[in-house]
């Protein structure tokens, strides 16, 4: 029966239950996190083999002879960047190959914009007065905390079931000068395992900004995280910005954090000819160039792409199961009550569940109080801040399968106990 149709006497009796059930969890002391979508230890193992691909001073040689210990090569080796470039669809001259966060670079880009310009000629967004940044959400804490560090007003936009609302994006940014990005995960979102439509990609390509300095912050995190035999596809956002000569328009970031070694990846930012000589040209100040034995050992290990392709499967065969415990503990206990709403992603590295209006931080708390530690309520939207306090992200990568079923235990009772709460509050 749906709690919302419930009696009042029915409600105080699932509360009952429900507060029964919650004192014999916190009874247990545990210690359980889902708070961050981190890969588990097994899953890092995979790629212990990468740790012994250089394994003596004689092989640090990339295929054309660079000695890799060495100072040079800026935007990344040859064999490394054609492992980056197949999976992104983007050319040489297209790609730079970093360090180990693709966060680093989105910062990087945004500092370098904010304090040079987006491009020679160009005046720098510290000049231009107040600045707006347009944040599809639910999305991205850390996209949102660069932005908000920098001093921009951040704009939310809504999500919807094939990506942002396109509508209010064209709207705005033909309207409002002051408008100078938008941050984007365009395939398995974070937190809502949305992939934009072809339709979506091309409206973002066709977009005629008022800002001639307007750039889209495509973070590409989980373009080969996927969890069926049936991965969803996006259509290649610097291809169609080409075709409606708005090539300079978009930056693509990706990495390796969750394929090889989140701590030890490699990262890699791709955009137009003209967007990466400019980059490069203050990239020339910045460093003398990023860990080339780490972009060796990377080429070496998965010699191309279609070696990455492989090697996600393996990840998919451990992570795949914890996604569907995740799902079979919400449909069993949840969706016959009516008290939440959840996606069923087909890769990423979340579960974006929404409660009952205002029970999200309820919820929160209670897990926190009986020992699970989830993201905070409000994470996912602009400062923090929910406006119907109802999206909470569930990252169900690192625990044990175990733990994870456990921790969806005190999840789905704090869920039971905020939403009678509520209910009877009404």
């Amino acid at each position: 029966m749906l709690m919302t149709e419930m009696t009042k006497e029915q409600l105080e009796e699932v509360l009952s239950q429900a507060k029964s059930e919650y004192e014999g969890y916190k009874a247990l002391g545990l210690t359980l996190n889902m708070a961050r979508g981190k890969p588990a230890a097994d899953q890092l193992a995979l790629t212990r083999g990468m740790l012994d691909a250089v394994d003596s001073s004689s092989d640090c040689k990339a295929a054309d002879g660079t000695d890799c210990r060495n100072y040079g090569v800026l935007d990344g080796l040859k064999e490394t960047k054609k492992l980056f470039c197949d999976m992104l669809g983007v050319k040489d001259e297209e790609l730079i190959v970093g360090g180990n966060s693709s966060l680093n670079l989105m910062y990087d880009t945004i500092a370098r914009n904010y304090i040079f310009g987006v491009g020679e000629g160009k005046k720098a967004w510290k000049d231009q007065g107040k600045i707006k940044w347009l944040c599809p959400a639910p999305g991205y804490d850390r996209h949102f905390a660069i932005t908000e560090r920098f001093g921009f007003e951040l704009i939310t936009v809504p999500m919807k079931a094939d990506g942002p609302d396109m509508d209010m994006i064209e709207r705005l940014v033909s309207e409002d000068e002051s408008i100078k990005g938008i941050w984007c995960v365009p395939m398995y979102a974070n937190p809502t395992g949305i992939t934009y439509s072809d339709e979506v990609v091309r409206r973002f390509a066709a977009l005629k900004p008022k800002a001639d300095d307007f750039r889209i912050f495509w973070d590409n995190a989980y373009c080969v995280h996927h969890l069926t035999d049936t991965p969803d596809t996006l259509l290649n956002i610097l291809d169609e910005c080409k075709k409606t000569g708005n090539e300079d328009m978009v930056y693509i970031f990706a990495s390796t954090s969750k394929v090889s070694f989140a701590g030890a990846g490699v990262a890699v930012m791709a955009a137009s000819k003209a967007n990466i000589d400019y980059v490069k040209y203050h990239m020339t100040i910045q460093t003398i160039g990023f860990d080339k034995i780490n972009q060796l050992r990377h080429a070496k290990y998965f010699k191309d792409y279609e070696g990455i392709k492989a090697h996600m499967k393996k990840h998919a065969a451990i992570i795949a199961p914890k996604f569907k415990a995740v799902l079979n503990a919400l449909d069993e206990s949840v969706k016959p009550l009516g008290i939440g709403s959840y996606n069923s992603p087909r890769g990423g590295y979340f579960i974006s569940f929404d409660t009952l209006d205002g029970c999200a931080k309820r919820v929160v708390s209670l897990c926190k109080e009986a020992g699970v530690v989830m993201t905070g309520a409000g994470a996912t939207f602009p400062y923090g801040k929910d406006p119907k306090d109802s999206n909470i992200r569930i990252a169900p990568t690192l625990p044990p399968i175990n733990e994870l079923e456990q921790a969806m235990k005190v999840f789905i009772c704090a869920v039971k106990i905020a939403s009678a709460e509520k209910l009877l509050a009404k």
